[in-house]
C-alpha cells in the first residue's frame, strides 16, 4: 500500500536489513496499479475456482495512504474481486495514525486489523521508535483501546509481536494480555547465517527459553488467547495443518505485490540478500500463474525436499518445517542450511512434546510421551522397531498397542482442541463431566475413546466442510456413553438424530418424537433414561433386565476368544469410499457372523502372521452397501483406525479384503506419527493396479496392500492362487523400485520401503 513507514523500528526487516529496493519504489500504490492487481486477483480465482482470497494490506505503514487512499483502493479491490471470491482483507499497522474515521471505514470494508506491539514500554521502545527516538508506546496503546471498542472490536485481528530476548517474558506476555487480542503472533527477529540473531551470554537456545517461559505460563492461564506459534506447533504435532509460513511442512502459496506492481515472493526474503524476493515479473504484464511457475517462486515453497539434509534428517522437522526460509540463508550456501533458529526450534518443540501441561496434556499421549507406551516415539518419531516390524509387512501385538496408544492421543489432542471452541457454551458441561472421569476412571474413558469413528467426528467439528455446521452436541452422546461405561450419575443434552439417540460405542435407542432434535439423558448405575416431547424410555443396567424393544445394542461377532464389532450405527461410519448399508436385520447379521468367522480361519492358516496385529487393531467392521454387479468393495479411511468398511462376502474373498484394508489401517496410523516421504513431492506415479497415476501416498498404501495379499495367495494351494500371487508379488516389486526411485522418501520412509524389499526378496518367483 505504501512503501514508507511514520516509524524508524531497527529491527524492521523491510528498512534495515539487506534488501534495499524500496528506496527506487513509488510511495504510494497508484490506482491504476490497484487496478491491475485486481484484475490478476479476480483472474486467478475464476480459473482456478478459488472460493476465497486472503488479502494483506501492507507496508511500510498502510495507513499513511489516508483515508481516501485507503478508500480508493478497498473500493476497487472489492468491485473487481468480489463478482469471483468472496475477499477476506486484513492489514497489519504500527497504529500510531489510527483515528475512529479510519476505523469507520475499515469497519465498512470489513478489513480486520492487526497491530505490532513488542510488550510494555520499555520492551517496545527498545526497537519501535520515531526517527528522532521518541516512544511510540503511548499512540500504539491509544489505536489498541479504540479496536477493542464494542463498534471495531469485530474488526480487531490482534497483536504481532517481535521477540527480544533481553525482554523479560512473562511481562512482555501479561503486556500484550491486557490489551485484550484476539491473538497474539510472536515473532523470531529476523537473521541469516550472515547476521546472526543475538545471543546474550552465549546462551545456546535463548529464543526456546525465552518463549517456553510463556508456553508454561500461557497453559497454567488455560491458553486465555490463541498463540499462533503455539498453536501452530501443537497443530503439527497431531498431524494437522500449521496454519503459518513460519513452521510445519504445508505447501505454501504467499506472493507479495509492490507499490510499482512488482510480483515479489513472500517479503521476509528481503532479510536474506539484495533483491532476494524479486521475480522480475508484475502485474502489468505477467498473470498469478506466470508467478506461480516463476522458478525461484517455485524453490521457494515449503516442502522436505527443499530442505537441507540436516533438516531432513531430524526427527521434529515434521513440526518445525526447517523454519521460515530466509533464516536458512547464508552467502556461501545459498538456502541450503538449518535455520539459524534450528536449536531453539528443536528445543521448543520437543519440550512442547514432552510437557503440554494441564487441559493440553491429553496431547502428550499422542507423541507417546508419559504413561503407557511412552517409548513409542524418539524426539516425536516411531522407534526403528516399530517401522521394521510394520515395514515387513505384519505387526505385532506389541507394535499395533502402540500405534492404538498413539491414535488415542490423537483423539485427546482434537479433544482438548474442540473444548477450546465450545469454552461457556452449555456444550461444554459435557466435556467437564468427560473430565472428571478422565481423573475417577481413566481405563474406561480410553475404551470409549478407542471407538474408530469418534476422530472423524471431532475433525468434522474442528474443520466443518462448506455449508455444513460443527456437531457440538454430539459431545453430550460421547459424555453419555463414558458415564454409562463408567456407572456415573450424570444428566446431559444428546442429539436427536431421525428418532435416534446415538451413543458412541454402546448403541442406540428410538423415541417416537418426530420434530424433536434433542433428548435429554438422565444416567444412573449403568442405565439411563431418555425424553424428549411427551417420551421417556428407560434402559436399564446391561444384564440386570430386557431392554426396551426400541434400544438397539451395538453387535459383536466373537472369533475364538476376540469380539470385533459390527458397526452399523454410528452417525459418523460414512467416512468410507463407499456407501454404507443400514442396521442389519437378524438373518444379515447371521450371514455376516457366518463369513467373518470363515474369513478369520482362513486368516489364521494362510497369513498368521497378521493375526497378532488384526486380534489387537481391528475393531469394528462396518458393512457396506452391497454394489448392483456384485463387485467386492472395501475401504479403510485415515480417521478411522481400528475398523474397515466391506460388502458382505464369501469367507475367501473377505479375508483378503480384510487383510487388504488391515494394511491401509496400519500404514495410516504410521503416517499420523512418521514423515516417510516429502509431502510436496509433486509427481504421480504410475502403477500396475490403477489406469490412472497415483500420488506418492497412493502408490505406497497399495504397495503396502499388495504384499499382503501376495503373502496370502502364496500360501494358498492350486494355480489360480500360483497366478495371484506371481501378480501380487510383480506389482509389489516394480512399485517398490519406483517409490525408492522418487528420491522423495524420507529416512524412516526408505527403511520402511527398504523393509516390504527384503520381505519381496525372500520369497521365490514360485510359491512351492
Amino acid at each position: 500500500m505504501h512503501s514508507r513507514c511514520d516509524l524508524a523500528c531497527d529491527h524492521c526487516y523491510i528498512y534495515e536489513h539487506a534488501d534495499q529496493t524500496w528506496r527506487g519504489r513509488p510511495r504510494e500504490i497508484a490506482p491504476e496499479t490497484v487496478d491491475a492487481a485486481a484484475t490478476r486477483i479476480a483472474e486467478h480465482a475464476r480459473e482456478h475456482g478459488l472460493r476465497r482470497i486472503h488479502l494483506v494490506l501492507h507496508g511500510g505503514e498502510p495507513l499513511l495512504l489516508g483515508t481516501a487512499g485507503l478508500a480508493m483502493v478497498l473500493t476497487r479491490l472489492r468491485a473487481a474481486i468480489e463478482p469471483v471470491a468472496e475477499l477476506d482483507l486484513r492489514m497489519q499497522s504500527n497504529g500510531v495514525l489510527l483515528t475512529p474515521q479510519l476505523c469507520d471505514l475499515l469497519v465498512e470494508h470489513g478489513v480486520q486489523v492487526g497491530i505490532s506491539l513488542d510488550g510494555d514500554a520499555a520492551a517496545n521502545d527498545r526497537h519501535r521508535r520515531f526517527a528522532g527516538g521518541a516512544s511510540s508506546h503511548v499512540q500504539v496503546r491509544r489505536a489498541l483501546a479504540l479496536l477493542r471498542r464494542p463498534e471495531y472490536r469485530h474488526n480487531y485481528a490482534g497483536i504481532l509481536c517481535t521477540i527480544d530476548v533481553r525482554n523479560d517474558p512473562i511481562r512482555v506476555y501479561e503486556a500484550l494480555l491486557a490489551e485484550a487480542p484476539p491473538r497474539i503472533d510472536l515473532l523470531l527477529p529476523h537473521a541469516t547465517w550472515n547476521s546472526l540473531p543475538p545471543r546474550p551470554d552465549g546462551a545456546a537456545t535463548p529464543y526456546a527459553d525465552w518463549l517456553l517461559r510463556i508456553y508454561r505460563r500461557w497453559i497454567r492461564d488455560d491458553k486465555p488467547v490463541d498463540i499462533r506459534l503455539f498453536d501452530s506447533l501443537l497443530a503439527t504435532g497431531v498431524g494437522e495443518r500449521s496454519g503459518t509460513e513460519s513452521v510445519g511442512l504445508d505447501p505454501a502459496g504467499l506472493a507479495v505485490i509492490e507499490t510499482d506492481g512488482a510480483w515479489e515472493l513472500a517479503d521476509s526474503m528481503k532479510t536474506a540478500f539484495d533483491g532476494a524476493a524479486g521475480t522480475g515479473l508484475d502485474v502489468f504484464r505477467h498473470s498469478a500463474d506466470a508467478l506461480a511457475s516463476h522458478p525461484e517462486f517455485a524453490r521457494s515453497q515449503r516442502g522436505l525436499a527443499r530442505l537441507c539434509q540436516t533438516c531432513r534428517d531430524c526427527p521434529v522437522v515434521g513440526q518445525c518445517g526447517g523454519g521460515l526460509r530466509a533464516h536458512r540463508y547464508s552467502d556461501a550456501d545459498g538456502f541450503d542450511n538449518p535455520s539459524v533458529y534450528c536449536a531453539d526450534l528443536k528445543h521448543l518443540i520437543t519440550s512442547m512434546n514432552r510437557e503440554p501441561g494441564p487441559g493440553a496434556a491429553r496431547i502428550a499421549v499422542a507423541a507417546g510421551l508419559g504413561g503407557p507406551g511412552g517409548d513409542l516415539l524418539l524426539d516425536g518419531l516411531p522407534a526403528g522397531d516399530l517401522l521394521d516390524d510394520l515395514g515387513a509387512g505384519h505387526g505385532s501385538a506389541a507394535n499395533l498397542r502402540r500405534l492404538a496408544a498413539a491414535q488415542l492421543g490423537y483423539l485427546r489432542g482434537l479433544l482438548v482442541q474442540l473444548a477450546d471452541r465450545i469454552a461457556g457454551t452449555p456444550v461444554a458441561a459435557a466435556w467437564d463431566l468427560i473430565a472428571r472421569l478422565d481423573e475417577e476412571a481413566p481405563d474406561v474413558v480410553s475404551a470409549v475413546f478407542a471407538h474408530p469413528y469418534l476422530r472423524r467426528w471431532a475433525r468434522r467439528c474442528l474443520a466443518p466442510p462448506v455449508g455444513d455446521s460443527p456437531d457440538w452436541a454430539h459431545l453430550g452422546a460421547l459424555a453419555a456413553a463414558v458415564a454409562i461405561r463408567a456407572g456415573a450419575n450424570a444428566d446431559l443434552e444428546v442429539p436427536l438424530r431421525s428418532g435416534l439417540v446415538q451413543l458412541p460405542g454402546l448403541g442406540a435407542l428410538g423415541l417416537d418424537e418426530p420434530g424433536e432434535r434433542s433428548a435429554r439423558l438422565s444416567v444412573a448405575g449403568g442405565g439411563f433414561t431418555a425424553r424428549a416431547g411427551r417420551s421417556a424410555v428407560m434402559v436399564p443396567p446391561t444384564g440386570s433386565a430386557p431392554p426396551p424393544a426400541t434400544w438397539l445394542p451395538l453387535r459383536s461377532v466373537g472369533l475364538g476368544g476376540w469380539e470385533i464389532l459390527v458397526e452399523d450405527l454410528d452417525p459418523y461410519r460414512d467416512c468410507h469410499e463407499w456407501p454404507v448399508a443400514v442396521r442389519l436385520d437378524p438373518a444379515r447379521l447371521t450371514s455376516w457372523r457366518r463369513s467373518l468367522a470363515g474369513a478369520w480361519t482362513r486368516i489364521q492358516r494362510h497369513v498368521p502372521g497378521q493375526v497378532p496385529g488384526l486380534r489387537v487393531g481391528l475393531r469394528a467392521v462396518t458393512p457396506l452397501r452391497g454394489d448392483p454387479t456384485g463387485r467386492l468393495l472395501s475401504a479403510a479411511s485415515r480417521d478411522a483406525f481400528g475398523a474397515v468398511g466391506t460388502v458382505l462376502a464369501a469367507p475367501d474373498p473377505l479375508a483378503e479384503l480384510l487383510v487388504h484394508e488391515f494394511q491401509h489401517v496400519k500404514l495410516g496410523a504410521v503416517l499420523d506419527l512418521s514423515l516417510l516421504y516429502d509431502p510436496a513431492y509433486p509427481r504421480r506415479l504410475t502403477v500396475p493396479w490403477r489406469n490412472e497415476p497415483r500420488p506418492l501416498e497412493g502408490a505406497l498404501q497399495g504397495t503396502y496392500a499388495h504384499l499382503a495379499i501376495a503373502e496370502l495367495w502364496r500360501a494358498r494351494p492350486g494355480g489360480q492362487a500360483r497366478q495371484h500371487y506371481r501378480r501380487y508379488r510383480g506389482w509389489t516389486a516394480r512399485t517398490i523400485d519406483e517409490l525408492a526411485a522418487t528420491g522423495a522418501l524420507t529416512e524412516h520412509g526408505e527403511r520402511f520401503v527398504g523393509r516390504m524389499r527384503e520381505t519381496v526378496d525372500s520369497w521365490s518367483d514360485d510359491p512351492r
